[in-house]
């Protein structure tokens, strides 16, 4: 019983997801009431900026003219499936793919926030257990407001969303954090320049990080991306990926996964399609073995399945059944030889490919498990969850060697190849950089809404991630300086990055996907 109610929150949640969108007003008013009662206490930079920017914005002319054009569009939406934008054109400034962003980390003079209540817990402790499950936020049982139709379920909306950004930069904030503006290639903290990234010590305490001389140059380190391609999936595009070397691209959405010939010009034809669903639930994580030859697919079902992609025409080779309605993530380990999933009772299920059997279930989390990643060496494992916890987990004892609680919910992360740092996006807008031993962090403020994917580069130097607000980030490890930024059309749900570091594939809430060529 309690895995059902979590799956129809989790369902609930998502069919919010940019059906907000099509009321601001209502939105806004949602934002200032729940999350003015979930972060009383203890706010982040981040958090507090929000709220701050939320006051100053209410009654301001821009504010006004945004719920205007918003209402204008809104009424131009797609009655489909899906709330979406249509439109094919690129996005204003991203056509030739100089995607500036703001490079530099100033300060107005001003003291420094804290950030007290996104603090991590100290290394290897672990929160006592009552037994009892944490309350869940009330479920209504209408439906969402707006004309629009609902959404792939399980990405959890949150309940309060800032009002959309121009241009995707922040609006005016108050306080001691100023919006960030395009700069050039500089570095450093230059006076009177916004502040986005900040290092927590052990202590809560936050301050602006002056970036090193050459945090934007030297091997590895891209200076812009280039839009190459547009795969008109047709459907949301919660999960995607691409083969090594690079040729085919995979896109799952509602119900299917497609598969397209990148190297074909002019292709905007999917090659084949692997029907791994029923039409009305939708794919939530794809994974390409290294050998270019083996898709595992999970989703919206209680089955796992596993795709010889060697074969004449694609086919199911085997199914892994799951005791959890859903699955929203996985992860490969390093050899292959292991598949682990984020299920949507919170617990992790770890499976052997090669006879396709659950081997252990790793429990913990005390609501749904949203997220995974795995360190290089395949001996350590990292999970999120809307629990507001990340865990990591020892692969070779088999137990919970760490846990750190937010006040945010967890919707993605992912663990550096070559070092000890793991990237998490929050429900809260946050991405917090963590170390795996030590309990210094770092926090960065470029996106307005809610984190929903992350993926660090191989080289282990940068990482991205993706959101609601449609903003493309790309990071530098750990400090967060700003390398690139991108603006889609629509939310950005997922993302990869080529084994060589050399193509970006997005997937977006407008039904189809982005790859793009990053320019060192």
């Amino acid at each position: 019983m309690a895995f059902s109610f979590s799956f129809m929150f989790f369902y609930w949640t998502l069919n919010r997801f940019v059906a907000l969108d099509v009321s601001p007003a209502t939105a806004s008013l949602v934002s200032q009431q729940s999350s003015e009662d979930r972060h009383r206490s203890s706010l982040s930079p981040g958090e507090q900026a929000a709220r701050d920017r939320a006051a100053h914005r209410a009654g301001s002319p821009e504010h006004k003219k945004m719920k205007r054009d918003q209402e204008v569009s809104d009424g131009e939406k797609s009655d489909q499936d899906l709330v979406v934008d249509d439109a094919n054109e690129a996005p204003t400034g991203a056509s030739n793919g100089n995607h500036h962003s703001p490079r530099e980390n100033g300060i107005d003079g001003k003291k420094s926030p804290r950030s007290p209540g996104s603090e991590s817990s100290s290394s290897g402790k672990k929160r006592e257990d009552s037994g009892k499950k944490p309350s869940h936020r009330s479920t209504p049982t209408s439906k969402p407001l707006g004309n629009g139709p609902s959404l792939p379920s399980g990405y959890p909306f949150p309940e309060g969303l800032a009002p959309p950004a121009l241009n995707g930069l922040r609006p005016p904030l108050g306080g001691n954090v100023e919006p960030p503006r395009p700069l050039g290639s500089s570095q450093g903290i230059a006076e009177g320049k916004p502040a986005y990234s900040f290092h927590v010590n052990a202590e809560g305490q936050a301050r602006p990080v002056p970036f090193p001389a050459d945090a934007l140059i030297g091997p590895g380190v891209p200076r812009h991306i280039r839009k190459i391609n547009t795969l008109p999936h047709g459907d949301v595009v919660c999960a995607v990926t691409m083969s090594n070397p690079t040729k085919y691209v995979y896109t799952g959405g509602k119900g299917c996964v497609k598969v397209w010939d990148i190297s074909q010009p002019g292709g905007k034809a999917p090659v084949s399609q692997l029907d791994c669903l029923t039409r009305d639930n939708y794919i939530r994580s794809i994974k390409l073995l290294p050998d270019g030859r083996t898709l595992v697919v999970g989703g919206e079902a209680s089955t796992i399945s596993i795709w010889d992609l060697a074969s004449p025409t694609p086919r199911i080779k085997a199914e892994m059944t799951s005791s959890a309605p859903a699955c929203y993530a996985l992860a490969i380990s390093p050899d292959s030889k292991v598949c682990f999933s984020c299920c949507s009772d919170g617990n992790i299920a770890v499976w052997d490919l090669h006879n396709q059997t659950l081997v252990r279930q790793f429990q913990g989390h005390t609501d749904g498990a949203s997220c995974i990643d795995i360190s290089a060496d395949g001996t350590k494992l990292w999970t999120g969850g809307l629990d507001n916890t990340v865990r990591s987990w020892d692969l070779r004892e088999g137990r919970q060697l760490q846990q750190h609680d937010f006040s945010s919910q967890i919707f993605c992360l992912g663990y550096c190849p070559t070092g000890d740092w793991l990237s998490v996006g929050m429900e809260s807008s946050n991405v917090e950089v963590l170390h795996s031993t030590k309990p210094d962090k770092y926090q960065l403020h470029l996106h307005e809404s809610c984190v929903l994917s992350l993926k660090y580069a191989n080289c282990g130097k940068w990482f991205m991630s993706t959101g609601k607000d449609n903003l493309l980030n790309a990071w530098r490890t750990p400090y967060g300086a700003s390398i690139f930024q991108s603006k889609e059309e629509s939310s950005v749900l997922s993302c990869d990055i080529t084994a060589d570091d050399k193509y970006i594939v997005t997937g977006s809430g407008d039904k189809k996907a982005s790859v793009y060529e990053v320019i060192y």
